[in-house]
């Protein structure tokens, strides 16, 4: 997996952000975040899920802690748009190159307008996907803002 061409993409952009990746492999698919928290072993909050959303069409992404259903109306006035939808598979695979179940925070084809869920402050790590639906990667709550340019803010319930 370490060689696909969208983990590849993701390893690239950790390191122009001057993070030294560690990507994480499963033999089986993780893609929802109860898949990645009992392979980890981890809490199911401590990992990020990356989720697309159409802001009146422009993709928008918004990490959210996998404790967390993302509130739309609550992240539509955060992004001051009129209504959020979830992001279909080819709009998803369009504005980020990866599939459901795969997104990473970074390594788009074009930087996303991006929330990051403050629930995830409370773990000292995060696991992210890194791109493909079997690889994920560690970071923290600080690094994911930084590394996505992000906005910190209560994203859920």
């Amino acid at each position: 997996m370490l060689d696909h061409p969208n983990v590849i993409r993701v390893t690239e952009a950790l390191r122009a952000h001057g993070v030294t990746p560690e990507v994480r492999t499963f033999s089986e698919p993780v893609p929802t975040a109860a898949a990645a928290a009992e392979q980890l072993g981890v809490e199911v909050g401590a990992i990020a899920n990356s989720l697309l959303f159409d802001a009146d069409g422009e993709p928008v992404l918004i990490l959210a802690s996998g404790s967390h259903r993302v509130d739309t109306e609550r992240c539509a006035k955060l992004f001051e748009v009129e209504k959020l939808r979830r992001g279909k598979p080819e709009f998803v695979r369009q504005a980020t190159g990866q599939v459901i179940g795969g997104v990473a925070p970074i390594g788009h084809p074009a930087p996303l307008r991006t929330l990051v869920d403050t629930w995830l402050r409370r773990y000292e790590t995060v696991w992210a996907a890194a791109g493909h639906p079997n690889t994920v990667f560690p970071t923290t709550f600080d690094e994911l803002l930084r590394i996505t340019g992000g906005t910190a803010a209560d994203v859920g319930d």
